[in-house]
């Protein structure tokens, strides 16, 4: 359990520095310029049906068709185990977890009759500059909306102390900012931030954040009683976010420890991206 403890912390400062770049508040840390290059979506990003005509506006974010898919379809994912100090390990396990999240979502966007398209996984072990800029001081992974990258750095702390159900977790949270991405949550997301005050826009960066972990919690549902994910271990991970998972926020951009707690613990019981819609909770639900 002290590995565990060490694993995801480490994973948890990587989500302090990573999630910044793409969907927090780098406006507020950085020049204007450089937050313009680091948050600006790709263009043409706009989700688009096949059939039905997809939402404009604030309802990209509150009434997407992925809400309306049910259940994330269960994939059978087996990544296999994590054993410590093996680089070649570490990459067969991610490859697979991201082959399962490829999978996974790709038929909930059919049933949404929405375009999908898979992002790119990026295994790395030192610093690299993405087109969204510079890798920032301590950070194990990013993602990347201009390039649709993920962009993870294995460690050798990682190494010797690896925690598989927490290094999913957290790529199965970046690959959340990929669906809301992908599936045009993010278009007004960065269209309402253009325009919002400072308050406003820590509230739009805290909805982001806690969908995608909520996004990651569903994900994490589908393998629920299996060696990846037991009961104990994701109890566990939950009541470490619970106490910790503010710590280093002083902002408040991401939620409070329990906030974050209740979004992963509604996606996990839930199963379903209809139970990860922030964008239309109370404000009191995504302090």
């Amino acid at each position: 359990m002290v590995a565990a403890a060490l694993a995801l912390a480490m994973a948890a400062a990587s989500l302090v520095l990573v999630l910044s770049d793409v969907a927090t508040t780098s406006a507020e840390r950085a020049p204007v310029s450089q937050a313009q290059k680091l948050a600006s979506p790709p263009a043409g990003a706009a989700a688009r049906s096949g059939g039905a005509a997809a939402p404009g506006g604030r309802a990209q974010a509150t009434a997407n068709p992925l809400y309306r898919t049910g259940r994330l379809v269960d994939v059978n994912c087996a990544p296999g185990a994590l054993p410590a100090g093996s680089m070649i390990a570490y990459r067969r396990f991610l490859t697979r977890v991201t082959n399962c999240l490829n999978k996974a979502w790709a038929t909930q966007f059919r049933k949404a009759r929405m375009p999908f398209s898979k992002p790119r996984l990026r295994i790395i072990t030192k610093k690299v500059r993405t087109p969204c800029g510079a890798w920032n001081t301590g950070a194990d992974g990013v993602y990347c909306s201009t390039d649709r990258t993920m962009y993870l750095m294995i460690s050798r702390d990682q190494l010797r102390n690896p925690f598989p159900l927490g290094i999913s977790r957290l790529i199965a949270h970046e690959y959340g900012h990929h669906v809301q991405q992908a599936s045009g949550i993010w278009n007004y997301y960065w269209t309402a931030r253009s325009t919002a005050g400072k308050a406003g826009r820590l509230q739009l960066s805290r909805k982001s954040e806690l969908q995608a972990e909520c996004f990651s919690a569903v994900f994490m549902s589908t393998m629920k009683g299996t060696d990846l994910v037991n009961q104990s271990d994701w109890d566990y991970t939950v009541q470490w976010f619970y106490k910790n998972g503010a710590k280093g926020w002083p902002q408040n951009d991401h939620g409070k420890g329990p906030t974050q707690a209740a979004w992963m613990t509604r996606g996990f019981n839930r199963g379903a991206p209809g139970a990860c819609n922030t964008w239309a909770a109370a404000a009191r639900n995504v302090q």
